[in-house]
């Protein structure tokens, strides 16, 4: 069974399970940013309140055994203010990353020093042989992060993902991943 930290920490940033009365924050912060969102594949939150129920879900995950996904809202050190998140998706061995920052902190290299210490994490874990992540090829920066957090660049994965934010039909996607 995998079970992340609850919390984690680096240089920066704190990382937290979010609550639902975290939405309001992560609304403000990122979650309704249509640049943010560009590239995901969620469209940006019109309203609150189905915001807080996605935290809500996402709360409840680190409740379940064996649970599908683990997230973090980043909140710079010394605070409690979200202004990214981070996830993990283990699905047997292998285990997907996901992670949206707020544009302001943008370029600064908070993202890559939040997947690092997640990325090595599951590695290190016994059960897990395979650590990954996909981004957009349009989006070169999230390439970057992974590719800085050890995920070597593997594939081009044609037609892999839509970006409603972009349209309905497919993009080609960059994959990363780290492996032993």
């Amino acid at each position: 069974m995998l079970r992340p930290p609850e919390t984690f920490a680096t240089a920066r940033l704190t990382a937290r399970r979010p609550r639902p009365d975290d939405a309001a924050a992560v609304f403000a912060a990122y979650a309704s940013d249509p640049e943010v969102t560009r590239y995901l594949s969620w469209k940006p939150y019109a309203r609150v309140e189905p915001l807080a129920d996605f935290l809500r879900d996402r709360a409840a995950d680190w409740e379940r055994a064996n649970s599908p996904h683990y997230a973090w809202l980043l909140c710079l050190r010394g605070t409690d203010t979200p202004i990214g998140s981070i996830g993990l998706m283990p699905d047997g061995g292998k285990v997907m990353c996901g992670y949206v920052l707020a544009k302001n902190f943008w370029g600064r290299g908070m993202t890559t020093e939040a997947l690092t210490p997640l990325v090595d994490w599951a590695i290190a874990q016994p059960d897990v042989f395979r650590v990954w992540a996909f981004c957009d090829t349009e989006n070169p920066a999230s390439a970057r992060v992974m590719e800085k957090a050890g995920l070597a660049r593997e594939a081009l994965l044609r037609r892999w993902h839509v970006a409603p934010n972009l349209g309905p039909e497919p993009r080609d996607c960059i994959l990363c991943a780290r492996v032993r």
